[in-house]
């Protein structure tokens, strides 16, 4: 296909796309992160100013297609990234991946928001956050009876019943097995991205018998085009 592309990324998927991807594409990242540097793409770093800021900048760049292949959580930006290119008058095409499903023996529970997971944590004692950044906004919050292990993509000074671990995956079996015995937790906290190279916590879990509190997906908007995998999308741009 040789549209010029604006791919909206942040993903395993979305910088496995972009290294697919001529200097005609623009690769935009919220900042979060490493900044890859080995592509012959055009990288772009930072915010749009919402929807219309979206669709002024496809207007400005003459992109004829957007491809939106953000985390499965980022429910915000794929509202923006529908919006604005149906204010554009571009097709928006987008990767939603399943989520994973539970196996025999598995002990998942849904939860809805904050305040439904901090309920269903009353009873552990060791939890492991694997959510992105949100629970250091809670620390001050920890129960009395509680020490909790957060990873996330940066670390930071932690009060006394809590670990903060700065790390980018992916994570081996064997390092997520290591990490597990390490900080001795009772249960795992994840959303469900349903990435394959965030599942050895997952089957860890499995292995040890821990329950798994997921956070609820998120609703999506209904885009022109929608791919359950990159093969999919692949072959749809020709490529």
């Amino acid at each position: 296909m040789s549209a010029r592309i604006l791919l909206l990324g942040g993903t395993t998927e979305a910088l496995r796309l972009a290294r697919r991807l001529g200097s005609e594409t623009i690769y935009s990242l919220a900042g979060l992160g490493r900044v890859p540097d080995e592509l012959a793409c055009c990288v772009r770093v930072g915010g749009f100013g919402g929807a219309e800021g979206l669709a002024a900048f496809i207007d400005r760049e003459g992109i004829e297609l957007l491809l939106d292949l953000t985390h499965p959580y980022a429910a915000q930006i794929s509202h923006n990234a529908a919006r604005a290119a149906e204010l554009a008058g571009v097709p928006c095409w987008a990767l939603r991946r399943p989520g994973w499903q539970p196996g025999p023996g598995d002990d998942w529970r849904e939860v809805e928001g904050w305040d439904e997971l901090t309920r269903a944590l009353a009873p552990f004692e060791r939890p492991f956050f694997t959510s992105g950044r949100e629970p250091l906004a809670h620390l001050h919050e920890i129960p009395a009876h509680q020490h909790w292990t957060v990873r996330c993509l940066q670390a930071e000074p932690a009060p006394t019943r809590a670990e903060i671990i700065g790390a980018r995956g992916p994570f081996s079996l064997e390092e997520e097995r290591a990490l597990f015995a390490r900080i001795r937790c009772d249960v795992l906290v994840s959303k469900n991205s349903g990435s394959a190279s965030t599942e050895p916590k997952l089957q860890v879990a499995r292995e040890l018998g821990l329950p798994v509190l997921l956070l609820r997906r998120p609703e999506l908007p209904a885009v022109t085009r929608e791919f359950a995998e990159l093969g999919a999308l692949y072959e749809a741009l020709s490529l």
